[in-house]
């Protein structure tokens, strides 16, 4: 697997080792040491993916992920020094797609970039448009439209419908939709499947579809009645 790997944080101990570890498995790095750093060689560089430290100076990486989400699906891995679960909500409620915790086994790393880049790639593959009622999901674009008007949708919110509308229907659970969604090695909350299923719903109001919850089991895309 090829592609380049940005990797943001101050502790240059911590940019030497992923640096290693990305350019063994065939990746080209780059590196910055401060948020606004990370934005400006973002913008110059267009990496494949950022390996984004959520405490850095000046500006953190919360801040920068959603500044990054605001102009841009390129897939993110946080870092964080904290074990909390919030701080992992946090990042991935902002549009990161997977973190590791410091202090991390280089493999590790690799072996997450590798998984998110993979699919994001797959993602890229040609498949025809859903058309549900008046809502049209195009997979290919990754775009959707509530007749013929696009939707503003983050990548893992667009990730989420397109899972649903290939199983119209269909009660996918939270772990399913995790592992569908954010990757079978994700090791995260359900909650952040609640969260993005609640700014899913607002966005599709005046379609014709609804996420149901099936109490105790999980979700499912039906058809508005009425």
């Amino acid at each position: 697997m090829s592609g380049t790997i940005l990797v943001v944080d101050d502790d240059r101990s911590i940019r030497d080792v992923a640096r290693a570890a990305l350019e063994a498995e065939g990746f080209r790095v780059d590196e910055a040491s401060t948020g606004l750093e990370a934005l400006e060689k973002f913008r110059a560089l267009r990496p494949d993916l950022i390996v984004l430290d959520v405490m850095l100076p000046e500006v953190d990486g919360f801040e920068i992920c959603r500044r990054l989400r605001a102009e841009s699906d390129v897939p993110i891995v946080m870092l964080t020094a904290r074990a909390e679960d919030v701080d992992k909500i946090v990042g991935l409620e902002l549009g990161a797609d997977d973190y590791v915790t410091k202090p991390f086994n280089p493999r590790e790393l690799v072996a997450r970039v590798k998984a998110v880049l993979r699919r994001y790639r797959k993602g890229d593959s040609v498949e025809k448009p859903i058309v549900i009622g008046n809502l049209t999901v195009d997979p290919a674009r990754r775009q959707a439209y509530v007749a013929g008007r696009p939707l503003e949708l983050r990548r893992k919110e667009f990730d989420l419908l397109l899972a649903f509308a290939r199983n119209k229907g269909l009660v996918l659970t939270r772990e399913q939709l995790l592992d569908r969604v954010w990757g079978y090695d994700f090791y995260g909350s359900t909650r952040t499947v609640d969260v993005h299923v609640a700014r899913l719903r607002d966005k599709l109001a005046g379609s014709d579809v609804v996420i149901e919850t099936v109490y105790g089991v999980g979700y499912r895309l039906a058809v508005r009645q009425g």
